[in-house]
């Protein structure tokens, strides 16, 4: 090593003048750039113990097969990579930088970009949480109407009755607790723009009206006997297919059309992957620096488990989890443990890494995992495992009642439970 420093150090267990222990401690402090990987013929908890004390990436029990060994170090140098990356993108990104933006929503953008200057009807459509009411904000912010009044209405959290009053108004007496008149949110909005969001959850009763007000760019509100024009650019929303809901005869056809003038698709979060890392350092930085924590990154295995999700929830989810992460983390950087459950399923090779990182699991665990391992060795037998431990049957099953260990204590049959 002090010769050529190796990206990776495969190190047996039991050597002579060093054991593999040893060898991986000094490796942490001298060298902390390079990922040991330590073979060993004593597959026991003590040694996974002494192995995660030692920093070690992972470890192999003897024989191992060539592939294994491949393609556990291939994982190595792609932990290296995704570290490299973590740091690059740490490193680059404040409290003021922008949100990232792929090739995917680049165009987006840019469409969005290109209709702002005219007054067209525009549909905007993407899955829940991947930014359409900020798509629609990009629109208004671009536009002659910029210095007017954005208004959003969700059309899916209002009852049949207060969406109408809401949209169009209402008269003084024309329902119970109407007291005055009130105009509506197309009024309100002036000379802005007013998005629709949701706009598929909308009532049938109200896209009737709906479709008569944008055709006729007036509208009547409720009780009242005068058309008011309106001048607001509208603007519609929706996380459902369309189309689909016109075939269940859930969305009117005409409507559709009306306020599909141009579509706009907003791509979801699993389409830009190669934004998830920066999106989650920008909204890691804005939410430390709100809250006041001195947290500054994830470590890599953190960053791993972000990669590997899914996303369902797009955009949205994805800065709740950094906030709740940022939230929890007792550290400078966010480990995989302030990761919300979803995301710590990861491999044992994650968790070797994450060790590395964030230290040991915790001491309640650790025993935990233990005791597993003897009574498995035990044939599930607690009072054989008690002695063997040199604890009552009763300290046995009280680590054995936890969600962690339920579905082991269960493990014996009802022979071994009996003795």
């Amino acid at each position: 090593m002090q010769q050529a420093p190796a990206e990776v150090a495969l190190v047996d267990m039991m050597m002579p003048g060093m054991s593999g222990v040893e060898l991986c401690l000094a490796l942490r402090e001298q060298y902390p750039e390079t990922l040991a990987i330590m073979l060993t013929g004593r597959g026991d908890v003590g040694v996974a113990v002494d192995a995660m004390r030692a920093g070690v990436y992972d470890f192999l029990t003897k024989p191992v097969m060539p592939s294994t060994l491949e393609l556990t170090i291939a994982r190595a140098l792609a932990f290296m990579s995704l570290r490299d990356q973590v740091a690059n993108v740490r490193a680059g990104v404040t409290a003021e930088t922008p949100d990232p933006m792929s090739g995917a929503f680049r165009k987006t953008l840019a469409l969005a970009q290109q209709i702002a200057p005219s007054d067209v009807t525009v549909l905007i459509t993407g899955e829940s949480g991947t930014g359409k009411e900020r798509i629609a904000r990009a629109i208004h912010a671009q536009s002659p109407r910029r210095a007017a009044p954005f208004v959003a209405v969700n059309c899916s959290a209002m009852p049949l009755a207060l969406l109408e009053s809401e949209l169009f108004g209402h008269a003084r007496g024309s329902f119970t607790g109407a007291e005055q008149d009130r105009i509506g949110l197309f009024l309100h909005a002036g000379d802005g723009t007013l998005l629709l969001d949701e706009i598929g959850e909308m009532p049938l009763e109200v896209q009737a009206k709906l479709l008569r007000v944008l055709q006729q760019r007036t509208v009547r509100p409720l009780g009242g006997n005068s058309e008011l024009p309106f001048r607001a650019r509208i603007i519609a929303a929706t996380s459902r297919d369309l189309e689909a809901e016109i075939d269940a005869n859930r969305f009117r056809e005409d409507l559709y059309h009306r306020i599909n003038v141009v579509s706009i698709k907003v791509p979801p979060l699993r389409e830009r992957l190669e934004d998830v890392l920066t999106l989650a350092q920008v909204m890691l930085r804005r939410t430390a620096d709100r809250v006041g924590k001195p947290v500054r990154g994830l470590t890599p295995a953190a960053a791993q488990s972000i990669l590997e999700y899914s996303w369902p929830g797009n955009v949205r989810e994805l800065e709740n989890c950094i906030e709740s992460a940022v939230t929890l983390c007792r550290l400078d950087e966010v480990t995989v443990a302030d990761l919300p459950p979803a995301l710590r399923r990861r491999s044992p090779l994650c968790a070797a890494a994450e060790s590395h990182t964030a230290g040991l699991l915790p001491l309640v665990e650790m025993k935990r995992r233990y005791v597993r391992t003897v009574l498995a060795m035990s044939g599930g037998n607690k009072s054989l495992t008690g002695r063997l431990l040199d604890v009552d049957r009763r300290t046995i099953t009280h680590l054995l009642k936890s969600s962690l260990g339920a579905g082991i204590a269960d493990a014996g049959s009802e022979e071994n439970e009996a003795r």
